[in-house]
């Protein structure tokens, strides 16, 4: 959710129980450490947070109503302030397992007493019509919970990524957003972004040719930590390690730049030992691609290396490269022929943030499509889970049309 890497975070959960969590075709699951079942409690704002002291915007006629469900570090950094310029979208509730934390927020941003909600009283929120969504900004492990919550409720949903911890979760989220009649989008912002747009039109209009390799990597070297105080390295709570997180960035990129699904996966996996941040997730994961038209793909992603975010595709006429692609902000695009490089600048990367507040609105009040919907996040945690079965029986997977292992 957050690219605030180098830090680690407060814990945002309570983990306890002995239910499995993370239901993902793991090399050595036991190994990994132990799966259980998240609890959403509430934890004290976070470091070096400033809250705003601006009065809420003037809402436009017809604006849509979002509940914030996990007052944590990314919503309250990044997803919150972005409100003032989204067109189209609100905030009209919090909810928070910390009181205090609640009412300072809640009272910054003009949210009413009636509004702020309790994870125990959540249920509630049904009967407020001024909620019209809610975005879920809570740890993967929590994010099929709330969201059947959230549809039982009669709101519309926002989910951060990845999804959730596995394919059946995302069927599980699919199903009740079908049952409730409501919206499911998956938060993944890049397909709002300036640059990635650019990008994608770039590769649609063959500006590298017929394309022969993308090649991304998504990496930084985490600080000292352990499960117990960054919920990044709980299996229960992030799945089994940085593809769910931050290499699910590279994963997306393969897809919207190649514009295929690929037919086979082979990758590999690895856990340095007796190292407290990897006691119960990977370190690396890499994985190889084979795309129906030829082309391949080369993914890496890692906890434990320099820091480097970068997408490449090459094809037969050029190559176009983004070094960073997939920050907040300070993203380079470039399209190289032989000794040509020309250097796009297509927009404020910023946007992206209110640009999916405004989609999802957009969708809720015209009933437009969704270009992130629930089943986009359904085949990458097929993908993931391909990926982790080709790492642990070290032979190449083969894939159906929806992404499924074949076989």
């Amino acid at each position: 959710m957050t690219q605030d890497h180098g830090i680690t975070r407060r814990r945002l959960i309570e983990v306890g129980g002995t239910a499995a969590a993370a239901g993902l075709v793991v090399s050595g699951a036991a190994a990994l450490g132990p799966s259980r079942s998240p609890v959403a409690t509430g934890q004290p704002l976070p470091d070096g947070l400033t809250l705003t002291s601006a009065p809420p915007r003037p809402r436009q006629p017809g604006s849509v109503g979002f509940a914030i469900i996990g007052l944590g570090d990314y919503a309250l950094k990044q997803i919150m302030p972005r409100f003032a310029q989204s067109e189209r979208a609100h905030i009209a509730a919090l909810v928070s397992g910390n009181s205090a934390k609640l009412r300072e927020v809640g009272e910054a941003y003009g949210v009413p007493q009636q509004a702020r909600y309790s994870y125990d009283s959540f249920a509630g929120i049904a009967a407020n019509p001024a909620v019209d969504a809610v975005y879920i900004v809570l740890p993967t492990g929590l994010h099929a919970e709330w969201a059947e919550r959230a549809f039982a409720a009669g709101k519309h949903v926002m989910c951060e990524k990845p999804m959730a911890l596995s394919s059946a979760e995302c069927e599980r989220m699919i199903a009740a957003s079908q049952r409730a009649n409501r919206k499911l989008m998956i938060a993944y912002r890049c397909h709002f972004e300036p640059y990635n747009r650019a990008a994608m039109a770039l590769m649609r209009d063959k500006a590298v040719g017929d394309l022969r390799l993308i090649r991304t990597e998504h990496s930084y070297r985490m600080g000292p930590t352990t499960p117990a105080q960054n919920w990044r390295v709980s299996r229960a709570l992030a799945g089994c390690g940085p593809l769910e997180d931050y290499g699910i960035y590279g994963l997306q990129a393969a897809l919207y730049l190649s514009g295929e699904l690929p037919d086979r996966i082979s990758a590999s996996a690895y856990r340095p030992a007796n190292d407290p941040r990897f006691a119960e997730i990977y370190a690396h994961v890499a994985t190889q691609w084979h795309f129906p038209s030829g082309a391949a793909a080369q993914i890496v992603t890692s906890y434990d290396s320099a820091g480097l975010n970068m997408v490449e595709a090459r094809g037969t006429a050029g190559a176009l490269v983004m070094r960073p692609a997939t920050n907040y902000d300070g993203l380079t695009l470039a399209l190289e022929s032989g000794r040509d490089r020309r250097e796009l600048t297509p927009g404020d990367s910023e946007v992206q943030f209110a640009g999916q507040l405004d989609h999802l609105a957009s969708a809720i009040r015209e009933g437009t499509a969704i270009i992130t919907p629930g089943q986009m996040g359904l085949r990458d945690l097929r993908l993931i889970e391909a990926i982790y079965a080709a790492a642990q029986s070290g032979r190449t997977v083969m894939l159906n049309s929806d992404a499924t292992i074949a076989g």
